[in-house]
């Protein structure tokens, strides 16, 4: 009998997300994976440049977060956390406080970055409506991303994920995101919103946009957009989902502002991609106005798998490796050997910007999209062809790889990526 391989079996039932199946080429199947590298079916490897979507931040299958799920699971697999509590979660909570913005007081637990953003969303409309106001508006930036539940998608301004939804969105007004030469234009804008709308909540990715295509903007302009909106009483929603424990070069996003945000979302290496798992944390004063004898003014939102004891464990765990010694080395040496290889290609005749923030190198590449059928479709198979997973945001590439990345591993990223610029 004939043994299919897992692409002809993953054809016949499944259905992948970002995938327009009538044109897309059979999935990749991959069988394992280990410290930066993936392997597939055949036994080759590629080199996870993009930490598979920023979220194994300490390496595959790490030790460590291994070690700590496995003793979790073997005393507490699962319980709900509704009327019931557990140390994995209390401890994880008083970690993540102890390396939050000190403004942060409570910690919310959904499932995924889009639900932690839902959550920060409903949080912020019912804080308003429980003091008796109706505001009904949110701010955001232009090309912003928040994922793709309703609430997050409303939220976000990129149309090629929400075009067919429009209609059906919640009221969000957007501005600019500010730059060194227009933070006085953004806040301008931002003022006529703030009198001419009913705004309950400012959502922003800081200082990284990353589905735009790790579009930077300005630390102090967005510090700046932030103080203004909390002088008129807007809370302010950080969208740490992706920037969130050291990718920047700090533990957080948010720590490169004077203004903290009132809410900040937190997913993906927050178990270093082991585990489903999301925080929506908030200051003690949002907290505070759901605190009623009217029943009905409590927080009624849950996800079944809320503080699932598993990912807990696996927080806890990635929270222990991120200042680590070694985790630190690795984050200096990445950030210094981006900052060297940008200057390197930052005169090619192919790259129109490159840039770096932490771990994250992003390339904009002037090249002309006409001789190919999708740019982004020709470099992604050009670097698996070669053993090297990126995924390319329109004509940008980005680096965002494992904090365990070996020198040679990202040396092969690097050279993979020379060779692509002298090919297109």
């Amino acid at each position: 009998m004939k043994v299919e391989n897992l692409s002809s079996r993953d054809k016949k039932y499944l259905w992948h997300p970002l995938t327009q199946h009538k044109l897309g080429k059979p999935q990749l199947p991959i069988t394992s994976a280990k410290g930066a590298l993936l392997f597939d079916e055949s036994g080759k490897d590629y080199i996870d440049g993009i930490a598979s979507w920023y979220t194994v931040m300490y390496g595959h299958a790490n030790d460590t977060i291994v070690s700590a799920m496995t003793e979790q699971m073997q005393k507490l697999d699962f319980v709900m956390f509704s009327g019931l509590t557990h140390e994995p979660a209390i401890e994880l909570s008083e970690k993540l406080m102890a390396i939050l913005p000190d403004n942060q007081a409570k910690l919310f637990f959904n499932d995924n970055g889009s639900t932690a953003i839902e959550a920060a969303i409903k949080m912020s409309l019912q804080y308003f409506h429980n003091n008796g106001e109706k505001r009904d508006t949110l701010i955001a930036f232009e090309d912003g991303f928040h994922g793709d539940t309703f609430g997050a998608m409303s939220a976000s301004g990129l149309s090629s994920y929400n075009g067919p939804f429009e209609d059906f969105l919640l009221k969000v007004v957007r501005i600019p995101t500010p730059k060194e030469d227009n933070i006085e234009e953004v806040k301008s804008k931002l003022s006529e919103i703030l009198k001419e709308n009913s705004c309950a909540a400012f959502i922003f990715e800081p200082l990284v946009q990353g589905a735009a295509g790790m579009k930077f903007h300005s630390a102090q302009g967005l510090d700046e957009l932030i103080g203004l909106c909390q002088q008129h009483e807007v809370l302010c929603i950080a969208d740490e989902i992706m920037t969130g424990f050291g990718k920047t070069g700090k533990n957080f996003a948010s720590d490169n502002l004077s203004n903290k945000p009132d809410v900040i979302c937190l997913s993906k290496a927050l178990t270093a991609g082991m585990f489903p798992l999301s925080i929506t944390s908030c200051t003690q004063k949002i907290y505070n106005r759901f605190l009623s004898d009217e029943v009905h003014k409590g927080f009624f939102h849950a996800h079944t798998f809320s503080a699932h004891p598993l990912g807990c464990a696996a927080a806890l765990a990635g929270i222990k490796l991120l200042n680590s010694p070694k985790i630190l080395e690795r984050r200096n040496y990445i950030e210094n050997a981006h900052n060297s290889y940008a200057d390197k290609i930052k005169d090619h005749k192919k790259v129109k910007e490159v840039r770096v923030m932490g771990v994250i190198l992003a390339i904009d590449l002037q090249i002309e999209m006409e001789r190919y059928g999708s740019l982004r479709d020709e470099l992604y198979n050009f670097f698996l062809q070669r053993g090297v997973l990126l995924r390319p945001l329109g004509n940008t590439i980005y680096v965002l790889p494992p904090f365990v990345i070996s020198n040679k591993e990202l040396q092969k990223v690097y050279d993979t990526i020379a060779e692509a610029l002298d090919t297109f």
